[in-house]
């Protein structure tokens, strides 16, 4: 746990120094543009050994990353590109968001066999998040 703060605060530390030194674009694009990377090479470590059969969670590990990477990768390069119009309004990024939801799910469902539990307790915390999410953006 130590190391794990010690990595955190230095890697806060780093950004802080980023944006204090180049601004808040640079430091935006730098942490965005690099943590679509990483997230895109942890999804390929995941798919691995999920081929492998190393762990039951490496599947939705590797779609969750995946869509990470997709997802944080097009916000990174809309604002890199100076926001494309046809970025704005273009379905592809759903395609994305699906490849975090089913990593999402993947989760839930195994998290339900490791604790022995029927099928429904799964749905509902999906069922939760986008209905409260529903619910926020229709009183927006």
């Amino acid at each position: 746990m130590k190391r794990a703060v010690a990595l955190f605060a230095s890697i806060t530390a780093a950004f802080l120094v980023i944006d204090a030194a180049f601004g808040f674009q640079m430091a935006y694009s730098v942490a965005y543009g690099a943590i679509s990377m990483m997230a895109a090479m942890i999804a390929a470590t995941f798919l691995w050994l999920w081929m492998r059969q190393e762990t039951p969670l490496a599947l939705g590990m590797a779609f969750s990353w995946a869509g990470a990477a997709s997802v944080l990768g097009w916000w990174w390069l809309y604002d890199v590109l100076e926001r494309p119009q046809i970025m704005r309004t273009s379905a592809v990024l759903f395609v994305f968001l699906a490849l975090y939801f089913t990593g999402a799910v993947l989760h839930f469902i195994v998290m339900k066999r490791s604790m022995g539990l029927p099928y429904v307790v799964f749905v509902w915390p999906v069922c939760l998040a986008v209905s409260l999410a529903v619910v926020l953006t229709l009183g927006h």
